[in-house]
């Protein structure tokens, strides 16, 4: 049983699957980390130094004492979040666009078609008229 299990997992689909994983949470920080450092300050600068981070639509305000303990906290929706998800998704997905038509150009290109053979029915009808004879 360990020798299976070892078999199986030096297996080269594997070991590929296992580099793309971790090579795909490496992409996915790198991208994150653009997206928030850099975009995210770009799209707030032209929508009028807003952080989307802060917005929301407050349903019920927070109760506060007066020495400045909340009694009750504040009860928000945080569309905010919600939008920078939402350009978070684009310029991922752009990104990956990108690298896609980018690897696709390095692909060679597929030579003609091998011509294709006699079809089913053309052999069919040949093994019929062999057996006639």
């Amino acid at each position: 049983m360990w020798k299976e299990f070892k078999d199986f997992i030096m297996t080269g689909n594997v070991i590929d699957l296992a580099v793309a994983v971790i090579l795909a949470g490496a992409v996915g920080m790198v991208v994150n980390g653009f997206v928030t450092d850099i975009m995210m300050p770009i799209v707030g600068n032209f929508a009028g130094s807003v952080d989307f981070a802060d917005m929301k639509y407050v349903l019920s305000p927070a109760i506060v004492e007066a020495d400045g303990t909340v009694t009750k906290p504040e009860n928000a929706v945080m569309y905010g979040e919600w939008v920078n998800s939402i350009i978070n998704l684009v310029i991922v997905g752009f990104v990956l666009f990108i690298i896609v038509k980018a690897y696709n150009k390095t692909k060679k290109p597929k030579g003609p078609a091998a011509p294709s053979g006699p079809s089913e029915i053309d052999l069919l009808t040949e093994i019929r008229d062999a057996l006639k004879k």
